[in-house]
């Protein structure tokens, strides 16, 4: 029998809280009784609704015992906090796996697909530990960490933020051996009185909670690249780059998208390199190169680092295509709809003009979000790479993407509407045999309904 991830002794001495009823063992963590698996542990956290309402409901569904800080009708480890209870959870299963090198990865963009990626390898190469869809705020990375079997080799974790100092203590919760910065650009700008300055110093808290001899990881392309470096060297780090540069540890020298995949060709520390990824947009050339030089540093070996590179496939809402059949033949969807920023919407669009079509290439954008009161000129700017790319048809939705349909020559306008619910059966509806569709938005902009409207084309049930 596999041994528990938790017993209720165990919570107890990490969180210092009391055991009320029976003495119980967990094989698992959860915060949400939807998703939650017989034999988790469920955490009653606190929130626009309670998790004490839940309880009850967590163990119907076969929870082991609760973490909570009031009474509940089971067995129950009680605190008086139950989110620093977590975290003091997550920081016991780190101590505990002493064996495991943790990785920690941050940016502007790329997260969440570069730490799947960097998963992928850490997989192939034995017992490994990572973050599961975005969990990179307070609660999802010591939730992350409390999920860590105490038996890991290697771990990985997504580290994300929307203000000044709150990358700082989720890096000191992790304690990374590796760091990443994927990137730095102005994303969450509204938040920070200094603009993109005060970006780069939020994701170069990560170097705080980096440990002794640890290396950072860093885009030598990135205009912020002085900045970060600096900040890692502070805190101890060894710096790694990434980049066109020849000095560059991974240096990319090609990227030749074709259908479904690219060719990458790089040079690691000076070794040539060829290798194919499941990956089209050009910026997975770069994502590549960081996943390489992550996965060198938490112990991979190189043949397992470009196996995981060519066999990750694009996730939801992050580039995934689908053959969309219909008016008696296809058209191809690219799905970007999970999350759009100036820098990953120019990335997006150039990757789309580069893309060889018997068809029109068609975009269909909703708005870019948390850039205060530089939004309207950010979305008017986009004019320049979608001319520059060849985009046949432009499709806006929102009210900062009107900046955008009104910067437009009239042969590129699809059509606009004020939602992304207005504007996806015309999307669907203008999608002909042959064409290329690339739907790209922030997530909060509801950028996924369209997409979703126009693969529906392929069931008969759109437009």
């Amino acid at each position: 029998m596999a041994e528990p991830l938790w017993t209720s002794e165990e919570i107890a001495a990490a969180t210092g809280g009391k055991l009320a009823g029976k003495p119980f063992a967990a094989s698992g963590v959860s915060i949400d009784t939807r998703t939650l698996a017989p034999g988790d542990l469920f955490v009653a956290l606190g929130g626009i609704r309670d998790g004490h309402e839940f309880v009850q409901a967590a163990f119907e569904k076969g929870a082991a015992g609760a973490l909570a800080s009031r009474q509940v009708f089971g067995p129950a480890v009680m605190v008086d906090d139950t989110l620093a209870a977590l975290e003091k959870l997550g920081a016991a299963a780190r101590d505990r796996a002493r064996q495991a090198r943790r990785g920690a990865v941050t940016g502007s963009v790329g997260k969440t697909s570069v730490t799947q990626a960097i998963a992928a390898g850490l997989k192939l190469a034995g017992r490994w530990h990572s973050s599961v869809k975005s969990y990179n705020n307070h609660i999802g990375v010591p939730l992350t960490l409390a999920r860590m079997p105490r038996d890991t080799e290697r771990a990985v974790f997504e580290i994300g933020m929307n203000h000044a100092d709150e990358i700082r203590p989720l890096a000191r919760m992790v304690r990374p051996h590796a760091v990443v910065v994927t990137t730095v650009g102005p994303v969450h700008t509204e938040n920070f009185a200094d603009g993109e300055t005060g970006v780069a110093r939020a994701k170069a808290e990560i170097f705080e909670g980096i440990e002794p001899g640890g290396i950072a990881v860093l885009n030598a392309e990135n205009r912020w690249f002085d900045l970060l470096k600096g900040e890692a060297e502070r805190f101890g780090a060894e710096v790694r780059t990434f980049g066109q540069r020849e000095d560059c540890d991974a240096r990319l020298i090609d990227f030749q998208p074709a259908e479904g995949h690219a060719a990458v060709q790089a040079h690691l520390h000076g070794r040539a390199l060829d290798f194919p990824i499941l990956q089209t947009g050009h910026h997975w050339g770069l994502n590549a190169m960081a996943v390489l030089l992550m996965l060198e540093a938490l112990g991979v070996d190189l043949e397992d680092s470009l196996a995981a590179l060519g066999s990750f496939e694009p996730l939801e809402g992050r580039g995934a295509e689908t053959t969309v059949r219909a008016g008696g033949g296809a058209f191809t969807l690219i799905d970007e709809s999970y999350n759009a920023n100036p820098i990953s919407m120019a990335s997006a669009i150039a990757t789309l003009g580069a893309r060889p079509s018997a068809g029109r290439r068609i975009v269909a954008l909703t708005d870019m979000l948390e850039l205060g009161a530089e939004g309207p000129r950010f979305h008017a700017a986009l004019a320049e790479p979608l001319q520059a790319a060849g985009i046949d048809l432009v499709f806006c939705a929102g009210p900062l993407m009107k900046s955008l349909y009104d910067a437009l020559p009239s042969t590129r306008r699809g059509a606009y509407a004020e939602t992304a619910a207005e504007l996806a059966p015309q999307v669907a509806r203008a999608a002909e045999p042959g064409d290329v569709v690339m739907v790209k938005g922030s997530n909060g902009s509801k950028a996924g309904l369209i997409a979703r409207a126009v693969a529906a084309r392929s069931s008969g049930e759109g437009g």
